[in-house]
C-alpha cells in the first residue's frame, strides 16, 4: 500500500527520433521510474493488462508487456502476463475463450516474453476472499492466480470509461483482477437471473449453487431469498443464459473498485505503467472502438496507482480534441473543462481519487518527471 504524500510520476511523450523505438522509449521510462529496484529474484510476478475484446483494436500491443517480461526475467524473477474473465457473454468470459482471443489479438508467450495465464480459472470461479472491511466491499473476490503472485505490476491503457470516466490503473487493478462474483459484487447491488429463452435445462447451475436456490424444471429460475449472490452460477451456465443486471450507481462502482485494488494492493510490491494513446470513447472490452478523442499524449510509470491515473488525467485534459471524435460531437466543437464528463455525461471520474485517498491506496498529489 501506498503511504500518502507526493509521488513520483516519470513520464515520457510518444515523438521518437531515427533510430529510437518507441519501445526503446518505453523501456527506458520505466528503468527510470525504479523497476529494477524490485528485487524481484525467484518472485512471481503478475503482468496485469487487457487482451482487448475481440474486434478490438484500441488495447495496448504486447510489446509493450514483452518490455516489462524481459525486465523481470532479467532479474530473476517469473513473469505472467494475466487478465480475469468477464461477466457479459463475449468471447473472454473463460479461460478457453479468453486465451484464444489474446493470441487472435497477438499475445502469446513469444510476443508477451512470459506465459499468460488467466487468473480466475476456467470458468472464472477460482478466486480467493481477500479481506478488506471498506464501506461497501467486506471481502474482495480476486482471482487466485493474481493472488498467488509476490509482486503485481499493472500495465493500463488510458481510455475513456462508460461508467467510471476513465480507465487507467485503479480500474485495471480492481475491476479486471475481480472473479466472475467479484465483478457482480462491482457492477450490482442485485442478485442472477435466469433468462427463460437463453436457458436450456441442462441443469449445469444446479451443480454451482451451495444455496439449493435454483430450481430446474423446463427451465432454471433462482429463488432470490435462498440467493446469495456469489454468481458462480453465471461461470457455470453454457449459454450465458444466467445474467445480472449492471444497476449499480457509477459513483458507487467507482468507490467499489476503489476497495478492490485496495485489498489486493494491501501488503503486496506493485509498480504502475500506463500508455496515453488511442483514447478511445470506450473500455476495450467493448469489440468495437471509435475515433480517439484526443491525440498520443505520453507514457507514464508509478509505484502509486493513484498518482499515475491522476497524472494520466491531467495531462489527458490539457490535449486537444480530435476532429470528428466522440467527444468533438458531444461539446459542438467547443473543447470542454471536462472531456471524461463530456465524452459519458452522468460519470464523475472525481469519486475514484476521493475514494483511493480515503482508503489509503495512494496520493493525488504528485510529482511529475519528464524524460526524453
Amino acid at each position: 500500500m501506498v503511504h500518502m504524500g507526493t509521488s513520483k510520476v516519470y513520464y515520457t511523450d510518444m515523438h521518437t527520433e531515427l533510430q529510437d523505438s518507441l519501445i526503446d522509449k518505453f523501456g527506458r521510462l520505466i528503468d527510470a521510474a525504479g523497476i529494477g529496484e524490485m528485487g524481484l529474484d525467484r518472485k512471481f510476478v503478475a503482468i496485469k493488462t487487457h487482451f482487448g475484446e475481440l474486434g478490438n483494436l484500441a488495447f495496448l500491443r504486447p510489446n509493450y508487456a514483452r518490455a516489462i517480461a524481459d525486465r523481470v526475467s532479467g532479474m530473476g524473477g517469473v513473469p505472467f502476463l494475466t487478465d480475469c474473465s468477464t461477466l457479459y457473454p463475449g468471447n473472454r468470459k473463460n479461460a478457453v475463450e479468453h486465451l484464444c482471443t489474446a493470441a487472435l489479438n497477438g499475445f502469446s508467450p513469444v510476443s508477451a516474453g512470459c506465459q499468460i495465464i488467466i487468473g480466475d480459472g476456467l470458468k472464472g470461479t477460482d478466486d480467493v476472499e481477500v479481506p478488506i472491511d471498506g464501506e461497501y466491499v467486506r471481502t474482495a473476490k480476486i482471482g487466485r492466480a493474481v493472488c498467488d503472485a509476490d509482486v503485481l505490476i499493472s500495465l493500463n491503457h488510458f481510455k475513456c470509461h462508460e461508467l467510471t470516466g476513465f480507465g487507467g490503473a485503479v480500474k485495471n487493478i480492481g475491476m479486471g483482477c475481480a472473479s466472475k462474483r467479484g465483478k457482480m459484487e462491482l457492477h450490482s447491488s442485485g442478485k442472477p437471473q435466469a433468462s427463460e429463452k437463453k436457458c436450456r435445462a441442462c441443469r449445469k447451475c444446479l451443480e454451482a449453487c451451495a444455496q439449493s436456490a435454483i430450481a430446474v424444471g423446463e427451465k432454471a429460475s433462482i429463488d432470490h431469498a435462498l440467493c446469495v449472490g456469489c454468481g458462480k452460477c453465471i461461470g457455470m451456465c453454457p449459454f450465458d443464459a444466467i445474467s445480472v443486471e449492471m444497476d449499480e450507481a457509477n459513483d458507487i462502482v467507482c468507490r467499489k473498485i476503489v476497495e478492490y485494488a485496495a485489498a489486493l494492493m494491501r501488503g503486496r510490491p506493485g509498480f504502475h505503467v500506463s500508455v496515453i494513446a488511442d483514447v478511445s470513447p470506450f473500455c476495450d472490452c467493448h469489440r468495437e472502438n471509435d475515433i480517439p478523442i484526443i491525440p498520443n499524449a505520453g507514457m507514464l510509470a508509478s509505484f502509486d496507482p493513484v498518482a499515475l491515473d491522476r497524472a494520466c488525467a491531467d495531462i489527458a485534459q490539457r490535449q486537444p480534441m480530435i476532429a470528428g471524435s466522440r467527444l468533438h460531437k458531444n461539446s459542438g466543437g467547443v473543447k470542454p473543462g471536462d472531456i471524461f464528463a463530456c465524452t459519458h455525461p452522468g460519470t464523475r471520474w472525481q469519486a475514484t481519487f476521493e475514494h483511493a485517498e480515503r482508503m489509503g491506496l495512494g496520493s493525488s498529489s504528485y510529482e511529475l518527471i519528464e524524460m526524453e
